[in-house]
């Protein structure tokens, strides 16, 4: 189904700026970090396509904003720098 006008959905638990979003195979959305007002989060969620729902999953051991998520062949999620306290050159998969 082709939507051609906004409909109102689910919100997210948190709200967030400056977050990630991917579209991952299974067709989920997942959304990492970003910031709460001025605070990083290490947050993330996931949006069930088929139900319109989000639900909490795994938190990222460092709190980012503005960092980027890469979608890897192997399935797993790529996310690397942004800041959180301090500029983050680490990585982390999910």
């Amino acid at each position: 189904m082709v939507l051609l006008r906004w409909l109102n959905t689910d919100s997210m638990n948190t709200a967030r700026a400056a977050h990630t979003t991917s579209v991952l195979l299974n067709g989920e959305v997942l959304v990492t970090g970003g910031l709460n007002y001025t605070s990083p989060l290490n947050s993330a969620e996931l949006y069930d396509t088929s139900t319109g729902i989000w639900a909490t999953t795994d938190s990222m051991n460092d709190a980012r904003a503005e960092h980027t998520t890469s979608i890897l062949t192997n399935r797993n999620v790529l996310v690397t720098g942004g800041y959180g306290i301090v500029t983050l050159k680490n990585s982390k998969l999910y």
